[in-house]
């Protein structure tokens, strides 16, 4: 864990290393990941049974054997706890509720001659991956499935990886809560291909939203273009503003939620205070000890950690700015306006009552966020994702003859004279 102070001479420097420190390794994988997406576009069917059978320890029968089916997640639910199902419907109904009141208006602008106007129709299908392996995320499928369908896509399709063939059930319920209207146990960059080039079984999609792997990342970097993305996601991310009156237990604990997540993941706390620093590094110790992933939080603690000591919050918030975190947490007396004050950051968590994990699962909006400092350009997963702009324009013969001549002058100033004459030839009737 690093620890940097604003007074040290060295701090410059110092920060800028930690801004510089990749995490992402998806430059390492971009060889692999591309034989991979070329196999699953030239053999379809039969890559993603070869490439599951060495990837998730187990050999389908077929390809239909990828494919989940009714029966399956019917019975998944039976084996789902009664009170599981209900907090997946708690966070169900917040996630649509705070997904719905996003939803934008058709605009109409009407002019002498002239409308104007803008429609929005959503994408026809959307693939969404959600991550497998060492954890299952049915908190993700709801994050992905239910903005897509609130935004009104038809077709929702989602590939989880599934080692050793199996999906947890509480994951498939989650599936079936959020409307998905395909399930596929197919998972890292083969599953990406197959959403983007589709295969005789597998229809492709429009747009792949949802985080993954090293792998998965890369592949939606390469698939690009040829279908819509949401973002290439990298390691999770939170930064901690915190003063002295604050427990450190719970500074520690916020920070740790974060770095359980893997090992290439980033928490780092930014005080005002010397003695807050020295406790919440002693707390974040002792806490360690006793989380069940403690190998996982400690490795990304040791390598990515940081404490930083500021002078005032005003250094606190130039700093968190340079960041632009996916996650930031204020746990400082006022919360709101030092909040007021910061520009970039993927989701805040305003004050002492309200840590990141809450957002997590059943506060509303998404827990899918830009990371590695994108937070300055990008935002989180919303129907926006899922749904795409139609402009246009309707003119009367008094309309063009308006606004008609400007655009005969610029359209020969550019030296095109088809567009110019397209217009003209219309005013002289």
């Amino acid at each position: 864990m690093k620890r940097l102070d604003t007074r040290d001479p060295q701090f410059g420097p110092q920060f800028d290393a930690l801004l510089d420190t990749a995490r992402d390794t998806t430059a390492r994988v971009d060889g692999p990941v591309a034989e991979i997406i070329a196999r699953v576009r030239a053999e379809g069917d039969a890559a993603l049974l070869d490439l599951t059978a060495r990837f998730d320890r187990w050999t389908p029968a077929g390809i239909g054997a990828l494919r989940v089916g009714a029966a399956e997640v019917a019975e998944a639910k039976a084996r789902c706890r009664p009170e599981l199902l209900a907090a997946l419907d708690v966070a169900a109904e917040r996630i649509e509720r705070f997904h719905a009141a996003q939803m934008p208006q058709d605009m109409v602008l009407p002019e002498d001659g002239l409308m104007l106007g803008m429609r929005w129709n959503a994408v026809d299908a959307a693939g969404l991956y959600v991550p497998g392996g060492k954890a299952a995320y049915p908190s993700s499928v709801l994050m992905n499935a239910l903005p897509a369908r609130v935004a009104g896509v038809g077709r929702v399709v989602m590939t989880v990886p599934t080692p050793d063939g199996e999906i947890p059930p509480l994951v498939l319920a989650a599936a079936d809560r959020a409307g998905v209207t395909e399930v596929w146990r197919i998972g890292g960059a083969q599953a990406i291909a197959a959403l983007a080039w589709g295969t005789a079984s597998i229809r492709p999609v429009d747009k792949i939203v949802g985080p993954g792997n090293a792998y998965v990342a890369e592949a939606k970097r390469q698939v690009f273009g040829r279908v819509g993305i949401d973002s290439i996601a990298g390691p999770s991310e939170v930064v901690v503003l915190a003063d002295a009156a604050q427990d450190p237990r719970r500074v520690a604990i916020d920070l740790l939620a974060q770095a359980e997540h893997d090992e290439a993941a980033q928490a780092i706390l930014i005080t005002d205070s010397g003695a807050m620093a020295e406790a919440a590094a002693a707390a974040v110790e002792e806490a360690l000890r006793s989380l069940p992933r403690e190998a996982i939080a400690r490795a990304s603690w040791e390598a990515h950690g940081a404490i930083l000591l500021v002078r005032d919050w005003e250094e606190g918030v130039a700093l968190c700015d340079r960041l632009a975190p996916e996650h930031l947490e204020l746990l400082v007396e006022k919360p709101e306006a030092l909040f007021a004050r910061i520009r970039h950051a993927g989701a805040a968590f305003i004050g002492g009552w309200c840590p990141e994990a809450l957002g997590d699962y059943v506060a509303g909006p998404n827990h899918v966020l830009p990371t590695g400092r994108t937070a300055r350009f990008a935002s989180g997963l919303s129907v926006y994702d899922f749904l795409k702009r139609t402009t246009w324009v309707s003119a009367t013969e008094a309309g063009l003859h308006r606004i008609g001549p400007a655009a005969v002058t610029l359209a020969e100033a550019e030296g095109l004279g088809a567009h110019a004459r397209s217009i003209a030839m219309r005013l002289r009737q």
